[in-house]
């Protein structure tokens, strides 16, 4: 007969009150539930309570919560240096630093002080828990308990089962899970679970091109956040997490994987060791006003603003190209002001774009976000054409044709001889050589990428992408053009992906490869990094939305310019897309759509 296993926690202990201790504890507490806690010594106990105590307060002076509450919270928490306060909960939760060897200790000392029925947990990032699990008599009550930092706000908890770990087990610690406020993910057992195994190669790469000096951390991090949507940049992440506890998950994942991926940058490590850990330290890639602070100060990589003075006599932008990211830059531009050329292959084509302009601004007046009057001015400001020599007034050129290398170099090569000498050209590819278009012209100096994004109308972010012959003059007038646009500009080299293409699909690509495994549903993928990582989408969620075609051949394009085998397209994805199933648009892709 199977020993009797606690079916309701109704007391919890926790191993080990630093940062993400006492955030479970107070998380807890506020729901009711009695908490002990652990710590080494008094001093860190009494740290630890004035950690919840502080938190506590914040809350009250946001009058999120009154004093009484705060005090009926406190007084569910007891703090104690001796693990034989643990010998009535019926669940407890280890949570000291991610170090191997620290944790198995302290679970043989928990399980030598809990009761037989009670369960054990572990709320390990990055370690296998069964690593841990096995340094206690009673492996089969082990579960990782996974919470994300910081554990009053974020929703997710990644539930990480063994295959020896009991389902009554499981069901219970997810019963408790949900009883906490929090959304629960039963994962099989492997380092960086589903979260941090998407996570943190997005992260080392986004480190990769500041440490290259590809892009400065600022515009990596802007890039990231007005081009994906993402609630904040990944170096900014970086320094949130901690470098240290960044390199110390992704060693633990690389030891499982021998993914060159999870190699820290060799930066990360230099930070480490130099004490720069990030906010908490008060300097990491950033730096901060004091240890802990999310204010920054200004940094060696930030630029001057741009001078508006550079485009002050430009009145007139060409566009090349008639579908939907043509129609959204006409728009953008036309509504800044600019007389805009519409070169389309025939006039008909042409005329399409004023149409859909037109339709999309009629929406802004519909909702009280343009008067009719303004609307009507903004039209007036855009030409129709299918005669690429009426483009020669034009002060800059964005192509946005095909993404046809040859299709886009012919037009350079016709263009480039109708423009007046000081013309800038540009080419809002998303993957494509710039130096390529621009060497077909005679003025390759004069020619870079302004990378718009879809719908261009609402996407605030301009990729303006330079080559090795781009003039740096050329490229200051790119900035305050896009500054007069109303976009965000950032600036990066030429290479296929810039910024966000190039560290948006390898993670989409990975988060494919971990479904194909039968690791977790794409369902459980999506939930994961949209609570545990603040994403406004899940991956498959998005693929579904860009077009799974669109996905693969961004992809296909990164492979083909970088080599690397991590980058060689998922085989699912491939399936799915010879199947025909391309996302929203299809009415299928990772999804079923009605």
């Amino acid at each position: 007969m199977a020993e009797q296993v606690v079916e309701q926690v109704n007391r919890v202990g926790i191993v080990g009150a630093g940062t993400m201790g006492s955030g479970i504890a107070e998380i807890v507490a506020s729901k009711g539930v009695p908490v002990v806690f652990v710590e080494v010594d008094e001093e860190a106990v009494e740290r630890a309570l004035a950690r919840v105590r502080a938190s506590l307060d914040r809350q009250v002076g946001r009058e999120r919560i009154d004093e009484a509450t705060r005090d009926e919270v406190l007084g569910r928490i007891q703090g104690e240096v001796d693990f034989a306060a643990l010998g009535d909960c019926d669940l407890v939760i280890e949570a000291v630093p991610e170090q191997l060897e620290l944790k198995q200790s302290v679970f043989e000392r928990i399980d030598a002080a809990i009761r037989p029925d009670a369960i054990l947990a572990t709320n390990t990032s990055s370690l296998p828990v069964m690593d841990v699990a096995v340094h206690s008599q009673r492996p089969n009550r082990v579960v990782g308990f996974h919470f994300f930092n910081p554990a009053q706000v974020m929703k997710l908890i990644e539930l990480v089962r063994t295959v020896v770990t009991d389902d009554a087990v499981v069901e219970t610690a997810r019963t408790f899970a949900e009883s906490i406020g929090k959304s629960p993910v039963v994962v099989g057992d492997r380092a960086g679970f589903i979260a941090n195994q998407l996570l943190f190669p997005y992260l080392n790469q986004a480190v990769s091109m500041v440490e290259a000096g590809y892009a400065t951390q600022e515009d990596v991090d802007a890039a990231m956040r007005f081009g994906a949507g993402l609630p904040m940049g990944p170096v900014a992440l970086v320094d949130l997490v901690g470098i240290d506890t960044m390199v110390g998950i992704m060693n633990a994942i690389h030891a499982q994987f021998n993914d060159v991926r999870f190699a820290p940058r060799p930066i990360l490590s230099q930070l480490s060791s130099a004490g720069w850990q990030g906010r908490k330290a008060g300097r990491g890639f950033y730096r901060y006003e004091e240890p802990g602070s999310s204010r920054t100060l200004p940094s060696a990589t930030e630029r001057e603003p741009a001078d508006p003075a550079l485009v002050e006599g430009w009145t007139t932008v060409g566009v090349l190209g008639t579908g939907t990211m043509a129609s959204g830059i006409t728009e953008v531009c036309a509504k800044a002001g600019y007389d805009v050329i519409v070169r389309g292959r025939s006039v008909e084509k042409a005329e399409a774009v004023v149409a859909k302009v037109s339709k999309s601004l009629q929406r802004m007046v519909d909702k009280g976000r343009m008067s009719e009057e303004d609307m009507v001015a903004t039209l007036q400001h855009i030409t129709p054409t299918d005669a690429i020599a009426d483009l020669a007034p034009s002060n800059v050129v964005i192509e946005a044709v095909a993404e046809d290398l040859e299709i886009k170099r012919e037009l350079f090569a016709e263009l480039a001889p109708v423009l007046s000498d000081d013309a800038v050209l540009s080419t809002t590819t998303s993957s494509l050589s710039v130096v390529e278009c621009a060497m077909v012209t005679d003025r390759p100096e004069r020619v870079l990428g302004l990378h718009f994004f879809n719908p261009a109308a609402v996407m605030k972010l301009v990729e303006i992408v330079t080559t090795v012959r781009t003039d740096e003059q050329v490229v200051e007038q790119a900035r305050a053009f896009v500054d007069k646009i109303g976009k965000v500009g950032v600036l990066c080299g030429d290479q296929s992906g810039f910024i966000v293409n190039a560290l948006l699909f390898p993670y989409l690509n990975d988060a494919v490869k971990m479904l194909e495994s039968h690791y977790a549903t794409a369902e459980q993928i999506d939930k994961a990094m949209k609570l545990g990582a603040g994403y406004p989408m899940g991956p498959f969620e998005l693929m579904d939305v860009v077009g799974l075609d669109v996905s693969l051949a961004i992809i296909e394009s990164l492979q083909e310019e970088f080599r690397q085998p991590s980058y060689e397209p998922a085989p699912l994805l491939r399936h799915l897309v010879e199947t025909g199933f391309l996302g929203r648009k299809a009415g299928r892709g990772f999804y079923v759509y009605g």
